[in-house]
């Protein structure tokens, strides 16, 4: 299970930092990412990353702005944006792949677990 939180309504150029808690797995293999659902568009990924070894994939639109990371000890998966768009404002899921271990190929061709959404706003 995968548990988001920390969304928000924020300026233009702010930062917000996501979080998603894992329960029930172990985040040690199989990929993990942030998608997100902006109202009227297709769902997409902004970044992912191989739990295994560490490697991150990011989309060009949020490289430079977003960034993911993970606690071990927390079993938590994090999203730093920075810079915030109003553009980026959607809903923003974390999900994984139990089979898939790569980040590329998780954020190509999608996940399979979601966790629930959590909103991020950017607005004047």
């Amino acid at each position: 299970q995968l548990q988001a939180s920390g969304g928000g309504l924020v300026q233009p150029g702010e930062s917000l930092t996501l979080s998603c808690a894992a329960s029930g797995f172990t985040l040690n293999r199989p990929a993990i990412g942030w998608f997100r659902e902006a109202p009227g568009k297709e769902r997409e990924a902004v970044s992912c990353l191989s739990t295994n070894n560490d490697i991150t994939y990011y989309p060009d639109f949020v490289k430079g702005r977003f960034t993911i990371s993970r606690d071990k000890s927390k079993n938590t998966v994090y999203l730093q944006m920075n810079n915030l768009r109003p553009e980026d404002t959607a809903v923003y899921y974390c999900a994984t792949d139990f089979g898939q271990a790569s980040s590329y190929a998780l954020c190509h061709r999608g996940p399979k677990e979601w966790g629930q959404g959590t909103q991020v706003t950017v607005s004047s």
